[in-house]
């Protein structure tokens, strides 16, 4: 009876092995499921970026003496001492035996941490790693004596008890210009307009990594089978201690190991089908989610570029009149002593107005009108390119099999995609004054 009161709390283990399972799939989903974004084009919501760790100020690396972004360092001093102990052999008499211990302690540490930028093609976007899961390079790794210089520049004078004399320095760091991946939520600057990656209490997942996306991918599958079997063993298990009778022998009720076994592999089954759908809910929503952004885009391009063509053509129309009372004040005063007073008038408005407007310049209107134009129509392109990307995830998801079987239950539709003649159709075309 006592056996079998155990098997309670340890199916309880196995269950929750089972969660922590589906917790680790769900990520792996989320970094398999998520097209990767560009900076450029970086909305608000949960985004996947890669490319290099930027800064303008970077740290230098405590040990490994390398500009970084991030590093973590620690020092640990190896120790050994000799153990004795009794034990009540198998007469009854008490004997003692010695036996060495040794292990490592951690001496010192220190870590060093600041907003960086990450960098690809299209430009660049602030990075807050605070509250981040960060997995950095190991930059740094020696073992020494006491003879290594090493040995007291970077570690404490004094010693631990039953020192070996022996420390082993570690360094983790994210390099500067280091190859990074990045999956968290994305959130408006508060000191410019522009788009930053910060923690958020909301995201399912904050990563910022020197692994690539296959390798992170990979460490999840394994973690997810590695959870299951496990949770599936300690099932096992808790069917054994719930069958057995007799504690002096082992002769369990297979029936009843058979039937926990079951209840474990039902409760996998209605967690794969809740993962799944959430799954599915999940990537609908961000393809939803991707048509407003370029909706927005749309909006954006149909409400700006109008006001900033009238404003074009205004700053045009004043500078060609002041170009024009230049050119008549230039040949009234060709004539020697006629229309003096006109002549000061003139001047008079011509300063009025340069004094008014000295930042005048129709060419550099025109330029940056130019750029905005080609701002805009980068920004709806990687829109539209980010929607299109996730609906090919999205498509894709609902004809592999499982999910298949999933997406046909409960409806979930095809996407279609948007090509670049759809979008050209509502462009505005720009018509300035001359």
């Amino acid at each position: 009876m006592e056996l079998q009161i155990w098997g309670y709390p340890v199916f309880a283990l196995g269950l929750t092995a089972l969660v922590l399972a589906f917790r680790t799939m769900r990520r792996k989903r989320l970094v398999d499921d998520i097209p990767t974004s560009r900076t450029r084009g970086v909305f608000i919501g949960l985004v996947e970026l890669k490319g290099t760790a930027e800064s303008e100020k970077p740290f230098t690396g405590f040990l490994s003496a390398e500009k970084c972004v991030y590093y973590h360092y620690k020092v640990e001093e190896r120790w050994s001492r000799m153990v004795t102990e009794s034990y009540t052999d198998a007469k009854g008499h008490v004997q003692f035996r010695t036996h060495q211990e040794s292990g490592w302690t951690q001496v010192a540490s220190g870590k060093e941490m600041q907003p960086f930028y990450l960098k690809d093609e299209t430009g660049i976007i602030l990075i807050q790693p605070e509250g981040a899961d960060i997995q950095p390079k190991n930059l740094f790794n020696k073992t020494c004596g006491r003879n290594d210089p090493l040995y007291y520049a970077k570690g404490p004078q004094g010693s631990v008890a039953n020192s070996d004399h022996q420390r082993r320095f570690t360094e983790e760091a994210i390099p500067l210009h280091a190859e990074l991946y990045i999956m968290g939520q994305s959130r408006e600057r508060q000191d410019v307009v522009a788009p930053e990656i910060a923690k958020d209490k909301s995201a399912p997942l904050y990563v910022i990594s020197t692994r690539t996306e296959k390798q992170i991918s990979r460490s999840y599958s394994g973690w997810f089978w590695f959870w299951i079997i496990l949770g599936l063993l300690i099932s096992l298990g808790s069917g054994l201690l719930l069958s057995q009778q007799d504690k002096e022998s082992f002769n369990p009720d297979w029936g009843i190991v058979a039937l926990w076994s079951g209840f474990y592999l039902l409760s996998w089954l209605l967690g794969w089908l809740w993962a799944g759908y959430n799954s599915l809910v999940g990537l609908r929503n961000r393809v939803c989610q991707g048509y407003a952004q370029v909706d927005i885009q749309l909006k954006r391009r149909f409400d700006l570029i109008p006001n900033l063509a009238k404003s074009v053509e205004g700053f045009s129309r004043h500078e060609r009149e002041l170009q024009e009372m230049l050119a008549e004040l230039r040949t009234v005063s060709k004539v020697n002593g006629q229309d003096t007073m006109d002549i000061k008038g003139a001047s008079a408005i011509l300063v009025f107005n340069m004094e008014k407007y000295p930042e005048l310049k129709a060419d550099t209107v025109f330029l940056k009108l130019q750029e905005e134009l080609a701002a805009t129509e980068s920004r709806i392109a990687l829109a539209r390119d980010y929607y299109n990307s996730i609906a090919t995830f999205y498509n894709t998801r609902r004809e592999i099999f499982p999910d298949r079987l999933l997406a046909g239950i409960f409806g979930f539709k095809e996407r279609v995609f948007i090509n670049a003649s759809e979008l050209e159709r509502a462009a505005l075309k720009v018509k300035l004054a001359e």
